[in-house]
């Protein structure tokens, strides 16, 4: 393994982020943290010699850019980001507002281009590094009723990944967008998934779903945040690291599920998809 990386990571005062922070720390590595909240991430982690706690404000692309700036200074360059900070929004898409939608995709999805967008310079002079964007399996499958605006912001990290991959491919930096399954962490507490103010009783699917995460699935989730955040650890010092990483058996099947049931539809309506092409021309026309 790689020795003595130098690691940003961004919602690191609990679930995943805290996890990973605490491991690199063990091995290590050297971190910068970030949260809203520069106390709580100062006591969810301890005082370190090697960790960096800054208080950065996501949707602030000034922040971001002058936390960068501390860690270049404090650490000297960055060779791992982890763009984790996001939480969860459970509500159909008709009785969330305009607002509420808007937040989410402020945090889950401009947030990460904020930090991306500051970093890459970085990255791009030194002609090495690793993005972590952190998705969901839930960017992968939308084929969850209530988490609609969600799964919509996750998709979007899932697809500028992708393209983000192929932009930095030349400076030799490695992009991986990170599709969890359910882990047990705090993600489904109050104090990390929203919920619509206003309330549509006639969704009875999405009340259902709304109670079975809050009351049924929340504690009982069967992936170990600390088996993630050393699967991140690992795949940052593989030689060929995946563009797409799934973590849990539950995202492992519900992605194939995603892939036969697309397969499915494009082979079932194959006829009609390859008809729409223009009809060309006879080259041999009567004289």
């Amino acid at each position: 393994m790689k020795t003595q990386q130098i690691w940003f990571v961004t919602g690191a005062s609990k679930g995943l982020g805290l996890s990973l922070v605490q491991q690199l720390l063990l091995q290590g590595h050297k971190v910068a943290a970030t949260s809203r909240n520069l106390e709580d991430l100062r006591k969810a982690v301890g005082t370190h010699t090697s960790f960096l706690p800054l208080a950065m404000d996501l949707k602030a692309e000034a922040s971001v850019k002058q936390a960068i700036e501390q860690t270049i200074a404090h650490f000297g360059k960055i060779d791992v980001v982890v763009n984790n900070a996001g939480y969860g929004l459970l509500g159909s898409l008709e009785e969330l507002s305009d607002a509420e939608a808007r937040d989410n995709f402020d945090i889950n999805v401009f947030g990460s281009l904020n930090v991306i967008r500051q970093v890459m310079p970085y990255l791009r002079e030194q002609k090495s590094g690793h993005i972590f964007n952190i998705s969901s399996v839930g960017g992968f499958t939308g084929n969850f009723g209530g988490w609609g605006i969600y799964c919509a912001t996750k998709f979007a990290v899932v697809g500028f990944s992708e393209s983000l991959a192929a932009e930095v491919k030349e400076f030799g930096v490695h992009v991986t967008a990170v599709m969890p399954g359910y882990f047990r962490t705090d993600f489904l507490t109050a104090g990390s998934m929203g919920l619509p103010k206003q309330q549509i009783d006639a969704y009875t699917q999405v009340r259902e779903s709304q109670a079975f995460h809050q009351h049924n699935m929340n504690g009982n989730q069967m992936g170990d945040p600390e088996k993630a955040g050393q699967a991140l650890i690992e795949v940052a010092s593989a030689e060929n690291p995946p563009l797409h990483l799934f973590l849990g058996e539950d995202a492992y099947n519900m992605a194939y599920q995603k892939m036969d049931a697309v397969k499915k539809d494009v082979e079932a309506w194959k006829t009609l998809t390859i008809s729409t092409g223009l009809v060309q021309a006879s080259a041999s026309a009567t004289v």
